[in-house]
């Protein structure tokens, strides 16, 4: 199912991202999802400020986050139609493992904004890593919920915003390589 991992360049190089919807049991089990965290966390972080938090939600939650997901959902759109509503719920219910990365800037640093958000974007490519590593795949989502005051008020305080839902599981079909851009498309030698 995954390509050589036998040094770190060749992990790096076969990571992908699995969607959510197709990522099946088994999961991470506490552990080694609290351990693929913990990876998440040595990130580049100027000021040591620790700008990203993860809540983990559990299997027994989900319903509860799918339920907060529609409220949410129908006070914006209240002629939400029900295959609408029951993408929502489904979104809640992908994959064995889910964790809510967020972007926690810490005010009254003088680090700026831009380089705490940088640094949870990089915290939630290393919990991507540490999955992949792990023998699991991961996807990363946005989408409507990440957007939503009342859904991100249920997982951190004013100021923090969600990045994203991270779910991992083990992929349910084979991982297509995806077209990559060629490097010379995005490197170039400064002249000067």
């Amino acid at each position: 199912m995954f390509n050589d991992r036998s040094t770190p360049l060749s992990l790096l190089s076969t990571r992908r991202s699995g969607k959510p919807r197709d990522l099946i049991a088994p999961g991470p089990d506490e552990a080694q999802l609290r351990q693929m965290l913990a990876i998440a966390g040595r990130t580049p972080d100027h000021g040591k400020l620790a700008p990203w938090r993860f809540v983990i939600v559990p299997p027994d939650k989900r319903d509860a986050l799918a339920a907060l997901i529609e409220t949410a959902y129908r006070v914006e759109k209240p002629d939400a139609g029900r295959a609408e509503i029951e993408g929502l719920r489904q979104f809640a219910h992908q994959a064995p493992a889910l964790v809510v990365a967020l972007s926690a800037p810490v005010a009254g640093r003088n680090i700026p904004l831009w380089e705490q958000e940088l640094s949870a974007g990089a915290a939630i490519m290393n919990l991507l890593h540490a999955a992949h590593a792990s023998e699991f795949a991961g996807g990363w989502l946005t989408g409507w919920p990440s957007y939503n005051d009342s859904v991100r008020a249920a997982f951190g305080p004013s100021g923090t915003r969600i990045a994203g839902f991270i779910f991992i599981g083990t992929p349910g079909r084979e991982l297509v390589e995806r077209p990559r851009p060629d490097p010379e498309s995005f490197i170039s030698v400064w002249e000067g």
